[in-house]
């Protein structure tokens, strides 16, 4: 999938109108039904079934809200085909309207930007829920995972349930990460993919519960590992790329501690400083193939790197600084590359300049890091800004900056609301 993108200086682009909220549309049956159809041949191939856990409880076009979990594009045609023909409005990033607005609300997608406080999401929610009778899809993790475990949920979700005032249901994927995980550049493998679609608590269970008690719940129900549930399933996989760009996720070595030295190339990932090398085998494992391993498991590798970036800034050690494309969402028409500019991130939060731009946003502005790999098959990204304007960073140096940041932002998010 690509993004309609146009050369403009940042001066031109300041004076383009903002993007005008719209209410959402109850979704249109026969685009609907086209996505259906289009969704086809790929739930085809992986074999697709899904299971319905209480949904009896459900009454007959009573609307709900519905939880997912994100791990590829795949989850979007897994979700329109359990629901169809239901009416389902889905939330979805506004850079998804980019050249499509049109197509994008007769589908009744709503936009919203990630990781930024958003006044009227909740607003039009509600306005599909309880005028368009309408049920809603939200993808809370906001991101795909990296590492096939959750992305980490915002702390508000117990408090929009209670706003919402409707039946909460949760359609949790299996194979969807495996299929197609965002570090290997959309290259598909042979997964059987599948999904529980489960009523999880009625409008009134909802109401006698603490906020405390719902952000408890959306959380064990977002607990999961992909790797572990391919081990533990058998789930083979002999794709010969299935380790490629895998350095995107595991960019420090565990036995030199170089960061960016580490390539995925074919079946395994090798640290060009140490020459310490791991096969990524077909039951989803990592073997050492130079000596005594240091993981066996993706996510405990990952984890680790986590608690890495943590102890940096923790002794004052961390800092980013990269060059940086900036590329810059204003209005649904089109994305704007405003030309080159450098980014720092350290303590304090992200600084970017350059191309005009001199834009600052303190640490405890976002829980999370709008981060991604390949986006829009153009490159990896980290992405900050406001409602208004967002900018989208591509850095020139090709170093895996990406999880790093991501990690950084978590933890220094924390560390402010601590004090």
């Amino acid at each position: 999938m690509n993004i309609k993108v146009e050369k403009r200086t940042f001066d031109e682009v300041q004076i383009i109108p903002t993007y005008k909220h719209k209410k959402p549309l109850k979704p249109n049956f026969f685009f609907k039904t086209l996505l259906k159809v289009a969704s086809k041949g790929e739930l085809k191939d992986t074999n697709f079934k899904y299971n319905m856990i209480n949904m009896d409880k459900l009454k007959k076009n009573e609307p709900c809200i519905i939880l997912m979990n994100h791990s590829s594009f795949i989850d979007l045609k897994m979700a329109t085909t359990i629901w169809y023909p239901k009416p389902l409005n889905i939330v979805c990033t506004s850079d998804g309207f980019v050249g499509k607005e049109w197509l994008m609300r007769h589908l009744g997608c709503i936009p919203t930007k990630k990781f930024i406080t958003d006044a009227t999401l909740v607003k039009d929610m509600i306005y599909a829920l309880k005028t368009l009778k309408s049920s809603v899809l939200m993808f809370p993790e906001a991101g795909y995972s990296f590492d096939g475990t959750p992305t980490r949920l915002p702390d508000t979700m117990g408090k929009m349930l209670k706003l919402l005032k409707v039946p909460f249901v949760m359609i949790k994927t299996y194979g969807a990460f495996l299929h197609d995980p965002l570090y290997n550049d959309l290259k598909l493998r042979k997964v059987d993919v599948s999904a529980d679609v489960e009523y999880v608590l009625s409008a009134e269970e909802i109401n006698e519960k603490s906020v405390d008690e719902l952000n408890n719940i959306v959380k064990e129900k977002f607990t999961f590992d992909n790797f572990r549930w391919q081990q533990e399933n058998n789930v083979k996989i002999t794709e010969e790329f299935r380790a490629d760009n895998l350095n995107r996720v595991l960019y420090k070595c565990p036995h030199c501690l170089g960061e960016n030295c580490t390539i995925g190339k074919g079946i395994t990932i090798k640290c060009n400083s140490c020459g310490a090398e791991y096969e990524l085998t077909e039951n989803g494992s990592l073997k050492c193939l130079t000596g005594e391993g240091k993981f066996n498991h993706i996510p405990d590798w990952f984890k680790w790197e986590r608690e890495c970036v943590k102890e940096e800034i923790l002794s004052n050690k961390y800092s980013l600084e990269t060059d940086v494309n900036i590329c810059v969402l204003k209005d649904t028409k089109c994305l704007y590359d405003v030309g080159d500019g450098h980014l720092s991130h350290n303590e304090k939060g992200f600084h970017l300049t350059g191309s005009g731009i001199d834009y600052t946003q303190p640490a405890a502005s976002s829980y999370e890091l709008n981060a991604d790999y390949y986006w829009y098959e153009i490159g990896d990204i980290i992405s900050i800004g406001t409602s208004d304007l967002m900018y989208y960073c591509f850095p020139k140096n090709k170093e895996d900056i990406v999880a790093k940041t991501r990690f950084a932002v978590e933890v220094l998010y924390d560390i402010s609301k601590e004090k």
